[in-house]
Parts: C-alpha cells; sequence; structure tokens
C-alpha cells in the first residue's frame, strides 16, 4: 500500500512536531499507575522536556567491542487511541449515573456537571488519535537519530527499510506516522509511503487456536481476576467512589469504578487533560486498578498460560530468520538485504513475545490473592506496554562476531539467562539461550495456525 504526499501536506500532517505535552501540574499523581492506557512520556519522563532527545551513549556497547550497527527490527505498539466501543459504554453509563444521582459541592464535582462533556461516540472505536500520530513521528525521529546509518534516506531509496503492520486502522495510521516521521527528519519533499499488511505476524494471537479456545474464551482462565474485581481491595476502592459521590456502595460497580478510572487516563492520554474524574481516586486506589489490570494481562497475555507466549512463536521465528540471513550476509562480507525492519502492532502483540523471551517473569505469579505481596513486581504493563511501547533487536558487526541488543521502550535490557554484563552479548549465545525455540516452538502443533479468525457481525475491538 502506498500513499504520496507534497511537501505542504507532510508539513500540515507534521503540524504536531511541538509536542502537546502538559505542564507538571496538568499530570495527575496516579499518571504511572494506568496500564496499558498509559502515555509513553510517564516512561521515559525526559521526553517531556525535548520530544526528539535520544541518550547515544546509553545504547552503544562498550568501545572495546569495536561494534557498528547493521540492522534493527522494531516492532512497536500503535499510538495513543480513542477507547474501544466496550469501554465507551462503561463511561457513558457511568457519567449518566453521577449527572442522575450523585451529589456534593466539591468543585470538581461541579465541574463534571456543568462544564465537562462526554466527547466519546461508539464511531471512534479504538482510532488513533492525533496524540498518536505524534507519538510514531517523534519515535521515528528518536530511532534515525539512535541509528543514523540503518534508518536514513538512502537506505529508504535502495528499499533497505522495510515496514509491516497488524491491518487495524490504529496499526495502518500508526506506521504511516512513522514514515512521516522520518521524512520530516530527512527533509524528503515529495515521497512516497509504503507498507505490508501481515496480520499472520502482528496479530497471531486470533489465529491461534490454542489460545482463542484455551483462554480468551475460557471462563477459568481468567479466574484470578474475577476473583480480585469481586475482593476486598476492589471494594474498598468502590466505597471510597461511594462516598466521594454520594452514592449508595451498591451503586458503584467494579466495571463504574473501572470506568472512572478509564476517563481519567483516557482524557490524560488523549487531550494532555487533568480531568475531573480524577479526584476519584488516590495513590491506593490506582495500584488497586492498575493491579487489576496487570492480573488481566499477565493471565491472558503474558506467564500465565504458556500457549498465550508461545503463540507468538511465529513472531519469533520471523525475527530469528531474519537475524540469521543477516549474520550469514555479515560472514560473506555482503550487505544486508535489510538495514531495518519496523513492525506496528498491538499490546497483545509485544506482550506475549516479552513472555516468550523470559523477561519480567516474576518468581511468584500475582494472584487474586497475593496483592499485597506484589508491589515490587516487575511485570507492571504501566512501564512495559503503554501507547507506543517498543521492542529492538539490534544487530551489531563487533571485533570477535556479531552481537544482539535487546532495547524496550529505548532502555537497554539483558535477555534473561545470560550472565550479568552481558547487555550486548554475543549473537551465538542468544542463539544458544533460546536454542529451545528456535529448534522447537512449531505453530502449528502449538496453536493450529490454519484456523480463521471468528468474526460473528462487528465485534468491536477488544485489545489491551
Amino acid at each position: 500500500m502506498s500513499l504520496i504526499l507534497s511537501k505542504r501536506g507532510l508539513m500540515l500532517a507534521f503540524s504536531l512536531a511541538v509536542a502537546r505535552l502538559s505542564s507538571c501540574s496538568n499530570i495527575p499523581s496516579i499518571a504511572n499507575h494506568f496500564g496499558t492506557k498509559g502515555r509513553y512520556e510517564e516512561v521515559n519522563p525526559y521526553l517531556l522536556n525535548d520530544i526528539t532527545s535520544v541518550n547515544m551513549s546509553l545504547l552503544m556497547p562498550p568501545s572495546s567491542f569495536e561494534c557498528s550497527p547493521v540492522h534493527v527490527t522494531a516492532i512497536i505498539r500503535h499510538g495513543t487511541r480513542y477507547p474501544t466501543v466496550k469501554n465507551i459504554r462503561k463511561m457513558l453509563q457511568l457519567y449518566d449515573l453521577v449527572l442522575r444521582e450523585a451529589s456534593g459541592d466539591q468543585a470538581w464535582m461541579e465541574q463534571i456537571r456543568s462544564s465537562w462533556e462526554m466527547g466519546y461516540t461508539e464511531d471512534m472505536d479504538g482510532k488513533l488519535v492525533e496524540k498518536g500520530r505524534d507519538d510514531h513521528r517523534h519515535l521515528a525521529v528518536r530511532l534515525s537519530k539512535l541509528f543514523p546509518s540503518l534508518l536514513s534516506a538512502e537506505n529508504l531509496r535502495r528499499g533497505r527499510l522495510h515496514f509491516q503492520t497488524s491491518s487495524k486502522h490504529r496499526c495502518v495510521d500508526s506506521i504511516q506516522a512513522f514514515q512521516q516521521g522520518l521524512h520530516k527528519h530527512w527533509g524528503l519533499e515529495e515521497v512516497w509511503y509504503q507498507h505490508e499488511v501481515n496480520d499472520e505476524l502482528m496479530r497471531f494471537f486470533e489465529r491461534c487456536r490454542g489460545f482463542v479456545e484455551g483462554v480468551e474464551n475460557n471462563r477459568t482462565a481468567l479466574q484470578e481476576v474475577r476473583k480480585f474485581k469481586e475482593g476486598r481491595d476492589m471494594a474498598e476502592v468502590r466505597r471510597k467512589i461511594a462516598q466521594k459521590l454520594n452514592l449508595p456502595y451498591a451503586r458503584v460497580t467494579p466495571d463504574m469504578a473501572e470506568a472512572a478510572f478509564f476517563l481519567c487516563s483516557y482524557e490524560f492520554a488523549i487531550k494532555s487533560l487533568l480531568t475531573p474524574w480524577c479526584h476519584l481516586f488516590d495513590l491506593q486506589d490506582a495500584r488497586v486498578l492498575e493491579y487489576k489490570n496487570d492480573l488481566k494481562q499477565y493471565w491472558k497475555r503474558g506467564h500465565g498460560h504458556s500457549i498465550s507466549s508461545r503463540a507468538s512463536c511465529v513472531l519469533f521465528h520471523d525475527l530469528f530468520t531474519r537475524l540469521e540471513l543477516a549474520v550469514q550476509n555479515l560472514r560473506l562480507g555482503q550487505e544486508l538485504p535489510e538495514a531495518a525492519t519496523v513492525q506496528v502492532g498491538h499490546g497483545e502483540t509485544l506482550l506475549p513475545l516479552l513472555s516468550l523471551l523470559g523477561l519480567y517473569k516474576d518468581p511468584v505469579p500475582p494472584t487474586a490473592d497475593n496483592y499485597s505481596q506484589q508491589h515490587g513486581r516487575s511485570f507492571r504493563t504501566s512501564g512495559i506496554v503503554p501507547y507506543a511501547a517498543n521492542m529492538l533487536f539490534v544487530l551489531y558487526d563487533c571485533r570477535h562476531g556479531p552481537r544482539l541488543q535487546l532495547v524496550l521502550n529505548e532502555t537497554p535490557v539483558r535477555f534473561p539467562g545470560l550472565a550479568a554484563g552481558q547487555e550486548v552479548p554475543l549473537y551465538a549465545d542468544v542463539r544458544l539461550r533460546y536454542r529451545e525455540l528456535l529448534e522447537g516452538c512449531d505453530i502449528q502443533k502449538e496453536c493450529e495456525l490454519g484456523i480463521q479468525p471468528q468474526h460473528h457481525g462487528h465485534r468491536g475491538n477488544t485489545e489491551l
């Protein structure tokens, strides 16, 4: 698919290059707990001062390795989006309840009643917002600054940059915005945007029978989430919300409490607004609601059930097939066919792959009953998969052989199972670490991949 833009059109599309980031006074005190609905800037706060700033020294291997980057694969979540229909309906139900039955003379309550507008409609269903386009435009600039020899105009002209995306409009719009960012950064006047739609890779989860039947459509698979939702910690959050709204406790259901939290997070992520809905929560409440979301992602997309992560083997093999070809070209002294591969998908694309690699696996799994012991957990989606979350696999040509670096959200991460100090390990060591997956994890056997996604009319969006 291709799209041609004039220089004027490109400038208009990139008119938000001066980031619409909020001042510190407008940032909710609970913004670090919005989970999969959080801003990328909360993970990297330095971007609040300069949205295109990078730390070259953080990513480069030690100079003694004598390395130069030869390839990068970037797997990226789409940018900030509107709520899905399901959540829009919940938020509208809450808003109607508050207007009809809530009372109180607090300033924020008066603001909800008199000036706040429910601006989310069902036709918005998960679509990318302008902030989401900015997320990818700015990320493209930063990655081009980090790897100027790879993400370059010359490599684009020579066909050495490959762009793939999920078919969902928020992903297609994100990858086009990413390319806008590159072209603006390079100063190109009239350009073609090209990408390949590949749901087999970017939406593997809906093609995996084992996952669809064993987890997604299996009520018992998420029993920990339901237990926590009905437990005492959520009950306390509901009690406090009911008290602030002067409503009977029974009127504030778990879904209503979550809808208020969504309103707080969406208004901030999309519009950089500190909405009056945020006044319903203190830090303790936010941590409870964050944990509820993390439970869902852990047991549905993470380490909770092996099929959830092993469904991503098709993406894992795609990555290592590309890396292996690159290493073979290095050995032969030939130019690599692809300098960079950019793949845009979903939170459901990244989380299973991260789990397959063994990342963010705590010694004790999170459950409905051990919330108080999980405050120091590593599996926190707020820091792992905010909007525009990204995994980079950077291949280096080094003096003693090729090395591979893993970078998550622009911060180097060590491959699990490798010794400390191996932040940029030899590629051969990484292959040895994942030998079982490389030699096995047959996606046909794991998932019975041949099934087609089931679409019974309009199902809407069900993602993170």
